[in-house]
């Protein structure tokens, strides 16, 4: 049998990312730090800056 490392309850996104980076096969978390993963502020705000520059472009 293959062995595989569990990195379970991570309660925290960095948590998440180091396991990952150490080799963990599998990840159990609360949907709150699977969120905190895809959205961050800084991500929102610089899509929102990219489109405003888009729309002033005159580009379609």
């Amino acid at each position: 049998w293959k062995t595989e490392v569990l990195a379970a309850s991570l309660r925290h996104p960095l948590h998440v990312i180091e396991s990952a980076r150490m080799g963990a096969d599998i990840a159990t978390m609360p949907f709150k730090v699977i969120d905190q993963l895809f959205n961050h502020p800084l991500t929102d705000k610089g899509q929102a800056q990219f489109l405003a520059d888009w729309r002033k472009s005159g580009r379609k």
